[in-house]
């Protein structure tokens, strides 16, 4: 459909929870293709959450195909739900489209168990584990309000945060459109 601007980490509507899905209609469709053109478009991400292209509504996609010269397949996800985690967890370095330029080490559950619909409203209950885990995680706190740096540790959060004020301020800029915290539109 269409390549939209991402929103900047501080722009109030990443600090929202999402709503659920209660009509899947063409506004749905519209949304998840949004999400695709736009995530494919960074060159970089392998996931985007709605509140990171200004809606409100529960929708994710994921493409964890890093090989950028396959052609995209990703998955639309419609209001997930974790139902179980693993004890056993994994620490890996995570960035984020809204958070230009940091990337931070984030522990999560290595394997979750899942529940979530499709475009066509066909419900999927499964297991991730691994990246596609860690992915699904990442994507799934957006819709909660939930920001990557916000589950590393009080000291890294600490060293971070005038790297952080920069990126709220757009001193940091990624090379696609974003929103800032103001509703200003920059591309760069």
């Amino acid at each position: 459909m269409a390549v939209v601007p991402v929103y900047n980490c501080f722009h109030p509507v990443m600090k929202q929870k999402t709503q659920d899905v209660v009509e899947f209609n063409d506004e749905i469709k519209t949304i998840a293709e949004n999400l695709i053109d736009t995530m494919i478009n960074t060159g970089n991400g392998v996931g985007l959450a709605a509140n990171q292209i200004g809606e409100t509504k529960s929708i994710f996609v994921i493409d964890t195909n890093l090989n950028k010269e396959e052609k995209p397949n990703p998955i639309v996800v419609i209001n997930p739900k974790i139902i179980a985690v693993s004890d056993e967890t994994e620490i890996q370095t995570e960035g984020c489209l809204s958070v230009p330029e940091l990337w931070e080490d984030v522990e999560r559950p290595l394997e979750i168990e899942v529940q979530y619909n499709d475009l066509n409203m066909k419900e999927y209950k499964t297991t991730f584990s691994g990246f596609l885990a860690r992915v699904f995680q990442h994507e799934y706190d957006h819709l909660q309000g939930i920001l990557f740096f916000e589950r590393i540790a009080p000291l890294r959060r600490v060293l971070i945060k005038n790297k952080l004020k920069k990126i709220e301020k757009g001193q940091i800029l990624p090379d696609y459109p974003m929103v800032l915290p103001n509703g200003q539109v920059v591309d760069r």
